[in-house]
């Protein structure tokens, strides 16, 4: 069951209720986390949020002094202000609570073989929303068929740089686009969080 953004609740997040919103959790990863400036369209967009939601949350972080943001033609490029000494061990509590989905995409993404990424299970449920205990690990399904060692030297990598455990199983195409299995069917009947694959599958 894959939920867009744009229906998450707005109320302080359940992954670490310390930020006023899920959108302000996510937007701070995918600032401190990225290793490219985007411009507030570019965020609004990946995020499924209307700009000037976007817009106002960016502001809030630049007065802050945890955003820097720079004119770039017609839109603003958007990037971490470094000189903050608060924004280091910021980035590091975004990427243990917010960041799996952003980390887990980078490590992944010269993997050749996957037509599919998912995070699910507790970490799944408590991005989108779903009140419970913080996960210490994270579920995630790998569709296709890649190098096995790769997927696990991957998992590995991200495990380290997430300070939890990352479980990966991998199903091929066709089992999950059959879904006759009952492991595949509840995976699929509850939250579901797709990822970017950047490589094509073979």
């Amino acid at each position: 069951m894959e939920v867009p953004f744009s229906q998450m609740r707005t109320s302080a997040p359940p992954l670490l209720a310390i930020f006023r919103s899920q959108l302000q959790g996510e937007l701070l990863a995918l600032v401190l986390l990225g290793s490219t400036a985007h411009t507030i369209a570019d965020l609004a967009r990946m995020l499924d949020t209307p700009l000037s939601t976007v817009h106002r949350e960016v502001r809030r972080l630049e007065h802050a002094g945890i955003f820097h943001t720079e004119q770039m033609g017609r839109g603003r490029l958007v990037s971490p202000l470094h000189t903050n000494p608060a924004v280091r061990p910021l980035l590091e509590l975004v990427a243990i609570t917010f960041g799996p989905r952003h980390v887990i995409e980078n490590e992944f993404a010269e993997l050749a073989g996957i037509s599919g990424l998912y995070i699910f299970g507790s970490w799944a449920a408590r991005h989108f929303g779903v009140e419970g205990n913080t996960p210490s690990d994270v579920d995630l399904l790998v569709v296709g068929n890649p190098d096995r060692d790769d997927v696990f030297a991957a998992a590995d990598r991200a495990q380290v740089h997430l300070q939890r455990e990352i479980n990966a199983t991998i199903v091929s195409s066709q089992r999950w686009t059959d879904s006759e299995e009952p492991f595949l069917r509840t995976i699929k009947s509850q939250p579901l969080l797709k990822l970017e694959s950047l490589v094509s599958p073979e």
